[in-house]
C-alpha cells in the first residue's frame, strides 16, 4: 500500500473562506493543504471547482469526519466508493479519519464519539481498518480523539490502545497533540506520557488546534489560536517524533488567512529552536 509521499513542511486547512485568496495569491507560506473529505465527496458543483482550480497549486490531504471506524454499523458502501473516486481525483498524500464512531442505525450522529478502550473494540476497528485499506488500496491515517468521558469497561489507557491498533492494521497515526493536551486536562495524566509511547515511525501528520473551557473541562473547539501549553508538547513530540508535516487546524471563527500563516510560522520557529537545536527533553517540564 501506498503511504509514503513527497508531502513535508508546514499545512492548513482548506476552508471556502480562503478560497479567493489561494486562487488568486497562492501563498508560499503554505507548503499544503488538507480538505474536509465530505464536502468534496459530490457530483459537481462550486466547491469541486474551487478544488480543481487550487490544488493545482499546491499538495493535498484528504481528512474525513463520516468514516464511523469504530460503529457497529457495517461500513458504509456508497460512503467508501465516493470517498475512492474522491482519492482518484486528488491524489492525495494520505487519507485520514478519526478513531470514533459517528452513528448507529444508518443515522450520522455528525459528532465525533468516544469508544471503550477494550480489547473486543480494539479487534473490531482493527478488522474494519483493513478493510478500509484494502478497499482503498493504501494506508490508512487515524487521528487520536479528543474526549470528555472514560468507560468503566477500559481495559488499557488510550496511548496503549492507539499503539496497539496502528500495529495490528498497520496503520498509521495522525498526532493531534492538542487532542493529547485536551484530553490530559479532562482525565488527569501526563500528555508527555502519551506521547512517549507513540512509535515515531507511525506518526504520518501533526494536528495543531485551539481550545476553550466549559464547565471545568477543556473542549477541542478548533476555534481559537494555539495556546502555549499545546506549543511546549508540540516541541516534546518533536523531541520524540523528529520531522513531522504539521498543520493548523481552525474550524469556527476563521480569520483572515494571514493570521492563519503568522500561526504556521510559529509552528516552523518551534521547529527550528526545539527540534533542530535538539535541547534535553526536560525543557519541556514547563507543561503546565
Amino acid at each position: 500500500m501506498n503511504s509514503m509521499n513527497s508531502i513535508q513542511g508546514f499545512g492548513l486547512g482548506l476552508r471556502s473562506e480562503h478560497y479567493a485568496t489561494f486562487e488568486a495569491e497562492a501563498p508560499k507560506r503554505v507548503d499544503w493543504l488538507e480538505i474536509l473529505s465530505e464536502n468534496y465527496m459530490v457530483p459537481g458543483g462550486a466547491p469541486l471547482w474551487h478544488l480543481d482550480r487550487i490544488r493545482r497549486d499546491y499538495p493535498m490531504l484528504m481528512h474525513g469526519v463520516s468514516l464511523n471506524i469504530g460503529g457497529t454499523d457495517p461500513l458504509n458502501p456508497d460512503y467508501l466508493r465516493d470517498l475512492k473516486a474522491l482519492v482518484q481525483r486528488v491524489q492525495p498524500g494520505w487519507v485520514s479519519d478519526h478513531l470514533c464512531w459517528t452513528g448507529t442505525q444508518g443515522m450520522n450522529m455528525h459528532d465525533l464519539l468516544p469508544l471503550p478502550y477494550t480489547q473486543e473494540t480494539l479487534l473490531h476497528v482493527s478488522e474494519r481498518v483493513q478493510r478500509v485499506q484494502d478497499f482503498l488500496g493504501r494506508r490508512l491515517v487515524i487521528e487520536n480523539p479528543s474526549t470528555y468521558v472514560s468507560f468503566s469497561a477500559d481495559q488499557m489507557p488510550e496511548w496503549e490502545f492507539v499503539g496497539e491498533l496502528l500495529q495490528r492494521a498497520d496503520c498509521e497515526l495522525l498526532l493531534d497533540v492538542n487532542n493529547v493536551y485536551v484530553s490530559s486536562v479532562n482525565h488527569g495524566f501526563d500528555p508527555r506520557h502519551y506521547i512517549d509511547a507513540i512509535a515515531p515511525a507511525r506518526v504520518r501528520q501533526i494536528h495543531l488546534a485551539g481550545h476553550e473551557t466549559q464547565d471545568g473541562y477543556l473542549i477541542d473547539t478548533h476555534d481559537h489560536p494555539v495556546c502555549e501549553a499545546v506549543w511546549q508538547l508540540y516541541g516534546y513530540t518533536l523531541q520524540h517524533c523528529g520531522t513531522v508535516p504539521t498543520m493548523i487546524e481552525r474550524d469556527d471563527h476563521i480569520p483572515a488567512l494571514h493570521t492563519l500563516l503568522d500561526e504556521l510560522d510559529q509552528a516552523r520557529w518551534v521547529h527550528a529552536n526545539i527540534l533542530l537545536a535538539r535541547p534535553s527533553k526536560a525543557a519541556a517540564e514547563c507543561i503546565a
